[in-house]
């Protein structure tokens, strides 16, 4: 799609979300959502929303936190809102709903630093808002009894010396199974981990470096199937029609590492990483800076913002330095795939019309309006509504009977469920628990957490028998007063239970056990209680959603087109080259191949000194390939693929090696996928910009592709690239485009400091395949 069209979609898109922006009262209440959504779900709302994190509170909305930026430029205010919050009944349709801080209320030992980064979780009763002051470059936290405050400051995270080698911000909490608090932070180029106190106001302990890599920042760590993922952003961020952020991610059997790519690279090793999990598709550009989330179905959602391609940056900020990028919230699809995290099977970010998220149950309810309607009890009585500032409404069970009392939906859930509650035990010798698959006192499984065995408790009964008790201990300090939310999945014969505070894939207790047949089948969901004082809150269940399994297929080779390839056989260049600023010093056949030493020269915004090599590239799309040899050198040097128009318009692809300050002189090598050009907010579009995005490891013999698209309705060049370390397995990047206003050639360079060697074996074009 071309920009303009996007343009179009994005205008008509707010005019539809604006009459439609405030969530219905209560979400237990509200009718079904759109079964579709668009991005940016923030649109119509704010302008723009950059690094997202969010939340569902225990009133049954979710909260999202953005980065201190103009979110109301368009509404004539010219200020920033610092950490804003919005408010959702249904992930996609947002409210704003506050700031963290005023300049009224910002703490003093902050020095007026504009605030970034947030990340929010629940704890004990009350929540944590971390987050970025960049000024100071360390990390706040401060604490609210609800998702909107009033919060109050809680200082500095992090010491003076943080102990990671570069910037301390960036954080993310996250907890262990066992109830081991860690933060991840880290920007430009490390992540680390320490663990916290018991109340994640401090780190305490050594910290662990555990990714590094050229602009790695915004660590975001969640717990599935017996792996810790470390997502992560590369590249740059904030750069409008040039940012080069990409999501990766990396995982280990332990929250501090090793963490490792999809193809084995250490996150610490000097290389670019591969892992990509969704990158810029030239509608949108520079997506990065997720969280995740999950909706009632058990689908998780990837949160992270992007910028449009129509309207990259934002105008001037009184008392900021430099131009803001636009950098709306967006939520897509994120399925994991042979075990690896990919947004809508390697898709990228949506265009159009999606299907939702999952936020109605097909039976249950949040208890907001005061009501048991659509309830039933079974066994003693004595459950009544109740409410509280956090979670608006709830129900309470209090007897002196010694028999358990369940209060269940009259309406039926699916057989292949994903069941949840909110559950609390507020004294000693009681239980409370999630009851799914119900037909009745005979027929159904519990998820009890019980206080007097300090565990989670999983018993299934079958035509009045039960299959045995299965008992997995709760951490030591446990908070049994606090809402902790307990998740029940059937897929197949397998039930999966969690224990978690705030649902975010950090739970800090998994039990998994086999059903037998007879226990899988439709039936009430609800919640059980022994002894006084258990409450329960948004109780439901939804049909299990259906996981995806299988990529989109990248872009693959066709018929090879001999006319635009080159094995580089015999002793001189084919006529069909032509040198820009050549011949270079050096460059060779022999051996068939072709040796070309880096040169200290660039061609790089106005230095443009390198020799280019290029040959015209053919008609419609197509794929270009290069094998390259880069040995070792001291540092700064480059070499690869360029789809070359001329020196301030091309795409390149190059093995560079580059420094990296905190190393001590080491180097870095990665494969870098960068476009020069014109910035399209200039009027007219002169001035000229570089933005770079990074690719998989680097090697030093490299398999290098370019695949090249043309849009014509939107008369642009569109690219994108891929690296192999075997020429079988390939990364894929995200897209660059630029204005089709010229043709490219097809063409080579070997540049940037002395010292090294390029070798190309081939250049080899084929006809891109169709599926």
């Amino acid at each position: 799609m071309s920009r303009r069209r996007i343009h179009r979609a994005l205008a008509a898109l707010t005019g539809l979300l604006v009459a439609g922006l405030l969530p219905p009262a209560h979400p237990a209440a509200a009718a079904a959502p759109s079964p579709t959504y668009r991005n940016p779900v923030t649109a119509g709302t704010v302008d723009t929303f950059p690094d997202p994190t969010m939340i569902r509170g225990k009133d049954g909305y979710w909260y999202a936190y953005g980065t201190q930026n103009p979110v109301f430029q368009s509404k004539g205010e010219s200020g920033e809102r610092m950490l804003p919050i919005l408010r959702s009944s249904d992930m996609t349709h947002w409210a704003y709903a506050g700031q963290v801080f005023t300049p009224d209320t910002q703490p003093a030992w902050h020095d007026g630093s504009r605030l970034w980064a947030p990340d929010i979780r629940y704890t004990d009763g009350h929540y944590n808002l971390f987050y970025s002051v960049a000024g100071k470059d360390t990390v706040g936290v401060a604490t609210a009894p609800t998702p909107t405050g009033p919060w109050h400051d809680e200082g500095a995270v992090l010491p003076a010396d943080s102990g990671c080698a570069t910037g301390d911000i960036d954080e993310a909490q996250f907890t262990d199974v066992g109830g081991q608090p860690y933060l991840y932070w880290g920007s430009y180029d490390t992540i680390c981990v320490a663990r916290m106190n018991g109340d994640r106001t401090r780190i305490e302990g050594p910290v662990t470096e555990v990714a590094q890599g050229r602009r790695m920042e915004g660590g975001y760590v969640v717990h599935r199937g017996g792996y810790y993922y470390l997502f992560y952003s590369d590249a740059g961020c904030c750069d409008g029609a040039f940012s080069g952020y990409q999501v990766k991610v990396g995982r280990a059997t332990s929250p501090t590492g090793p963490f490792t790519d999809d193809q084995g690279v250490d996150l610490t090793a000097p290389t670019s990483k591969g892992g990509v999990v969704v990158g810029g598709d030239g509608r949108w550009i520079g997506p990065g800076h997720n969280a995740v989330q999950t909706d009632l179905s058990g689908q998780d959602w990837l949160v992270y913002h992007a910028i449009p391609a129509d309207a990259p940056d934002l105008d001037p900020v009184p008392g900021v330095d430099r131009t803001l990028s636009t950098r709306p919230m967006l939520v897509d699809r994120l399925d994991w795939i042979n075990g690896w995290p990919v947004v809508r099977a390697g898709a990228g970010p949506s265009e159009g019309s999606q299907q939702a998220p999952v936020t109605t149950w097909s039976a249950g309810g949040t208890f907001n309006d005061g009501s048991l309607s659509g309830w039933r009890e079974q066994g003693p009585g004595g459950w009544t509504a109740a409410t509280d500032q956090d979670s608006g409404g709830y129900v309470t069970h209090r007897t002196t009977s010694a028999d358990a009392g369940y209060l269940v939906t009259a309406a039926s859930a699916p057989a292949q469920v994903r069941a949840e509650a909110d559950l609390r035990v507020t004294s000693a010798g009681s239980a409370a628990g999630l009851v799914i698959a119900d037909r009745g006192p005979d027929n159904r499984v519990v998820a009890w957490l019980d206080r007097d065995r300090q565990a989670l408790v999983t018993d299934v009964r079958v035509n009045g028998v039960s299959m045995g008790e299965r008992t997995t201990p709760l951490p030591s300090g446990f908070e049994w007063d606090a809402w902790r939310n307990v998740s029940a999945e059937v897929r197949g014969t397998r039930l999966t239970v969690e224990v978690s505070a705030d649902r975010l894939h950090d739970p800090v207790a998994v039990q998994h056990r086999t059903l037998p047949a007879a226990a899988i089948h439709p039936g009430s969901v609800g919640v059980a209680t022994r002894g006084t004082g258990a409450q329960a809150d948004n109780v439901g269940a939804a049909r299990l959603y259906t996981p995806v399994t299988a990529r989109v297929p990248a872009p693959t080779t066709g018929a090879e087109l001999p006319a635009y390839s080159d094995e580089f056989k015999g002793d001189s260049l084919s006529p069909k080259w032509a040198w820009v600023r050549g011949p270079a010093a050096g460059a060779a056949l022999g051996g068939g191949s072709l040796s070309w030493p880096t040169q200290n020269a660039e061609l790089y915004l106005g230095t443009n000194t390198a020799s280019v090599l290029t040959r015209p590239a053919p008609p419609g799309d197509f794929i270009v390939e290069t094998k390259l040899h880069l040995a070792n050198g001291p540092g700064n040097q480059q070499a690869g693929l360029v789809l070359y128009g001329n020196d301030d318009r091309y795409f390149k692809l190059v093995h560079a090696v580059l420094p990296l300050s905190h190393t001590n002189g080491k180097v870095t090598h990665v494969t870098e996928f960068g476009k020069e050009g014109a910035r399209p907010t200039t009027t007219p579009p002169t001035a000229v910009a570089y933005g770079p995005m990074f690719g998989g490891p680097a090697a030093d013999t490299l398999w290098l592709r370019l695949s090249y698209h043309h849009d014509t309705p939107g008369a642009e060049h569109e690219v994108r690239a891929a690296t192999s370390t075997d020429g079988e397995h390939w990364t894929w990047t995200g897209v660059w485009t630029l204005p089709a206003e010229q043709a490219l050639r097809i063409g080579l360079v070997s540049m940037n400091t002395a010292g090294a060697t390029a070798q190309f074996d081939y250049v080899r074009t084929y006809r891109t395949a169709r599926p």
